[in-house]
This record gives structure tokens, sequence and C-alpha cells, in this order.
């Protein structure tokens, strides 16, 4: 294992996402930070990744054949993204089958930098309460501010947390959507810096569109922000959909920013829980029994 900043080893055996497949040029290296390291990565023609600690005579832009790569780090396609790790990660990651589904637009809607640490990030996801102030006539509006009882579990089998239960009404749920609804809402955390929601799908009733957060932790305090949509809507463009998305995130940015203190206090006396935060309360304690450090204000021992 290579010498890293980071001397959590939660964080350092996991899969981190570092960019997105269809915005990087084949043949090309792109650098980037994880975990205070820095990272280069190479997608060639055919699909094959390379991920390096990044080199002085490879830089950003430079032509490479990434199996030419010697003493590489692991790395994976995923999802659309490019994945990989400083330390030993599992061989599969999280599963999303959704992703499988053909008639399915998948997209990055953009990747957002912020700077507030991975969990304050994951815990702002988890949170409905947020919405009729912050995402006022999209995602929610007044009165309708209540957030009704839901379910959550931490699951052992599975390693991770699930939410169900969740329902709020939004003004306007999507692209697709044609007017306001209550939307039912089920949020799954996976991975201790992702996470994925399924919403009600306004053009299927059956089926759920799937919108996930995968954080690439740049320093305990500082992410990127990749935001996967996976979404059934056959009427609007990729930018029409990118775009909603974008909307709602430029909102939270500068909540998420504005956090004090910009890690996650584990400790649940540090900061008053409400029925809101069920979730979020969950989601630390589920990184405590993980023993998860980085970017997180540990319970005093």
């Amino acid at each position: 294992m290579i010498q890293t900043r980071c001397s959590d080893p939660v964080i350092l055996n996991l899969w981190h996402p570092i960019g997105a497949i269809a915005e990087t040029t084949p043949d090309s290296v792109v650098e980037t930070t994880l975990l205070g390291e820095q990272v280069s990565f190479a997608i060639g023609a055919t699909g094959a990744i390379g991920v390096w600690i990044s080199r002085p005579d490879l830089r950003p832009g430079a032509r490479i054949d990434p199996a030419s790569i010697h003493e590489a780090l692991p790395a994976k396609s995923a999802y659309g993204y490019v994945w990989t790790s400083l330390g030993s990660p599992p061989a599969e990651l999280f599963p999303i089958p959704e992703y499988e589904e053909p008639d399915r637009r998948k997209l990055n809607a953009a990747t957002f930098g912020v700077n507030v640490s991975a969990p304050r990030a994951i815990e702002n996801f988890l949170d409905m309460g947020h919405f009729p102030y912050v995402h006022t006539d999209i995602l929610g509006v007044e009165p309708h501010t209540e957030v009704k009882e839901y379910d959550v579990e931490i699951s052992v089998d599975r390693d991770e947390i699930l939410a169900t239960r969740c329902r709020f009404f939004q003004p306007m749920a999507s692209t697709a959507s044609d007017g306001g609804a209550d939307v039912d809402y089920v949020y799954r955390v996976p991975h201790p810096y992702c996470s994925v929601l399924y919403k009600s799908s306004p053009v299927d009733e059956a089926r759920r569109d799937v919108i996930a957060v995968f954080l690439q932790p740049v320093d305990q305090e500082h992410v990127r922000a990749h935001m996967l949509l996976c979404v059934l809507d056959e009427d609007n463009e990729d930018k029409v959909i990118k775009r909603f998305q974008q909307t709602i995130f430029g909102q939270d940015k500068p909540i998420l920013e504005n956090q004090v203190p910009k890690r996650l206090p584990l400790d649940p006396r540090a900061e008053t829980p409400i029925r809101a935060d069920k979730s979020a309360i969950a989601y630390r304690r589920w990184l405590s029994q993980k023993g998860v450090t980085y970017g997180v204000i540990p319970v005093a021992a």
C-alpha cells in the first residue's frame, strides 16, 4: 500500500469516483485530487482505464495509452465514472441494477466542487426538511413543510442504510413532471461517501427515477460531487434534464459551504435532532460503527 495523507483504513480501502467517463478525452491524461493525493487517470479508445499517482512527466492533457502505466492504482468503470482506491478495495462496487435498464437516460448531471466534508454533503442529501425553504416551488413549497414519519434501517447484511416510506409534496419533482404531486422517496447509503435516491417516476408509476451523488473526497473538508441521473424521460433533451439537477444542487451548494463545522460531528449530542433527521442520525451512527474518522469529528473516547 502506498503512503498516504489519509490514515483512515476504512476510507482508504474503498472505491472512490474521480471523473465522468463521457466528459473525458480518450488517451489523454486527467489529473485530480483524492484524499489529499494528486492522482491521474486516462481512458483508452477501447475503454481501458489506467489510474496512477501523478507523475511530473505525465502532465494533464498529455497523450498516453493507459495500458502503458506501471505501478497503477486499482481502477474500475462503473455507472459512467472512473473509480479508484488508494488501498485494497473490495472486488465489487455496490449494485444499482436500474443502471442496466436500456430505456433509462444515464447522465452525469454535473460535477461540482464544494467546500465541505463528504459526510456533511451526504447528510444534506438525506434531508427532506429543507425542500420547501431551499428548493422553493421545485422540490417543496409552503405550507407543505411537514416531514411525515418514515422508516430507517441500518442493514448489517447489505452494509448500508435504507430509508423507506419517505413522502413529500413537490411542485415540480423532475423535468418530466406536469404538476405538483406527493412523491415517494427511498434513500440508500451503500458507501460512506455515496448515496442513491429512488423517487416516483412521473412517466411510469411502477418504476422509480434514480439519482445518485458520488462524492470524491478531495481532502477532509472539500469534495467533488458527481451527480448521476438514471431517469425515465423520453421528451426532454440531455441539457434540459441536466440543468434541472444543476439548479437543485446550485441551491444546496451555499447551504453546504456555510455548515459549521465543515466536518460532521458523530456525537449525537453535538447537534439537536428533529424527526426529519432520523436518517442523518442513523448515518452518523453507521459511520461511528464502521470506525470512519476522515471528514468527521469522532465521538470523544
